[in-house]
């Protein structure tokens, strides 16, 4: 993470809340501090203590989860770390709805639906919400109630296009955090999380922090060996022997938070064309593969005038245990793809060329192909960096958190496209 170690000078405190205050930036305009304190709370502040250190560890976890969904392309409020205990955030006004998504039925679920046993597993995940009203408790509202409560913040007002983009990007942000821990053979059972109206560009962004307190984290899907805030709920009394097992595991999570920006899963995209004039065609290969964090090759090489170097080039790549998928170039007679499929057990895509003239004639060569070949064909080159990315991300959460956010994203474009053409049309 980068830390900027600046003395910013703070303006007035915006808001102050359990475990953490909001001081405004007046140097930095549109942005606030996030100050964490060294508190812990339950049952909205019904139980209450200071926890020394809680501040630096809830401030490493958060930066850790927002850095890891803002790389994957998740629209966040962070903007960097700031200290050891404050972390400097896009200015938002807060939308006070917290949103809860659950893989595994547990908690204030089993009390709300009697009969239902602990362990019980939503697929997909269970998306709630509740409104924030200590007064009350946190009630669970329904999406027709945030709806009709026709709220407005930072000029937005609240529709039924609002609520479903929160309620899917609550579903892919989870997605992504569960798979994430999953290499460290860690089960994310749920998810607490709050959005907000970005004030300078108005655009609805995951916001407020995400630390030990908004989740439930079962190591081996173990909920005996807990490490989330449920392990200081569960808590007959607070003696300082309890309090300091509660802060082990709150630590326990804060060291391997960090992991998840990293993947041991390597990967690479090899791009063969049969000729240089190919080059352009390749290179959009390339660059849509760095969107993904891929590494990729491009070589020149020709299965019908050079068969031996082609199969030479091949075992180049199938010795240094790097998981390689290749993606065959080839126009007019594209006998590359098959050539590749037939000699190594890699996976080979073809992405042909296709010219105006001859391309109805030429696609065959990379469609109908000998028996006992598996080698699909896209004519995008994103979509051939798209089909290498599926195939890596099976087994590197970065990869897949990427494909997960893109999914997203298209979804709410095309969602925002319809409400803005809606309102032209109305």
């Amino acid at each position: 993470l980068i830390i900027i170690s600046l003395d910013l000078k703070l303006g007035k405190k915006v808001n102050e809340g359990k475990t953490k205050e909001v001081y405004e930036l007046p140097d930095i305009p549109g942005c606030v501090l996030m100050q964490s304190k060294d508190q812990i709370t339950a049952g909205n502040a019904a139980r209450k203590d200071r926890m020394e250190g809680k501040a630096a560890i809830s401030n490493t976890t958060t930066s850790c989860v927002f850095q890891l969904l803002q790389e994957a392309g998740i629209k966040t409020a962070f903007v960097r770390k700031q200290s050891d205990t404050a972390f400097i955030a896009a200015h938002c006004e807060m939308i006070p709805i917290e949103w809860v998504c659950r893989r595994i039925a547990t908690g204030s679920f089993l009390k709300r639906n009697p009969g239902v046993k602990e362990g019980y597993k939503f697929y997909p995940p269970k998306i709630e919400m509740f409104y924030k009203d200590d007064a009350n408790n946190d009630p669970q509202w329904s999406e027709e109630q945030l709806i009709e409560a026709k709220f407005c913040f930072g000029g937005l007002t609240i529709g039924q296009t609002e609520v479903d983009i929160m309620a899917r990007s609550t579903q892919a942000i989870f997605e992504i955090l569960e798979k994430s821990w999953q290499p460290q053979n860690c089960t994310l059972v749920d998810l607490k999380i709050e959005f907000g109206v970005n004030i300078l560009t108005k655009e609805i962004v995951l916001a407020d922090v995400i630390d030990n307190d908004s989740w439930r984290l079962w190591p081996s899907g173990d909920r005996s060996q807990q490490k989330d805030k449920q392990s200081y709920r569960d808590l007959k009394e607070v003696t300082p022997e309890a309090l300091q097992m509660v802060k082990r595991n709150f630590e326990w999570v804060a060291e391997r938070v960090e992991l998840l920006l990293k993947t041991k899963s390597q990967g690479r995209v090899v791009v063969l064309m049969g000729s240089p004039s190919d080059l352009s065609h390749c290179e959009k290969i390339k660059k849509a593969c760095a969107t993904y964090g891929i590494p990729c090759e491009l070589r020149v090489t020709s299965a019908h005038k050079g068969p031996d170097e082609t199969l030479r080039i091949k075992a180049e790549y199938e010795g240094d245990g790097i998981p390689t998928v290749f993606v065959a170039v080839a126009g007019r007679s594209n006998g590359l793809g098959p050539v590749m499929s037939g000699n190594t057990a890699y996976p080979v895509v073809n992405c042909p060329p296709l010219s105006a003239d001859w391309g109805t004639q030429d696609v065959w060569s990379s469609l109908r192909l000998p028996s006992g070949l598996g080698c699909p064909t896209t004519l995008s080159p994103e979509g051939a960096a798209q089909f290498a990315a599926q195939i890596f991300g099976l087994n590197n959460h970065l990869v897949w958190a990427k494909l997960r956010s893109n999914m997203l994203n298209t979804w709410i474009s095309l969602k925002q496209a319809d409400k803005k053409l809606r309102e032209c049309t109305l």
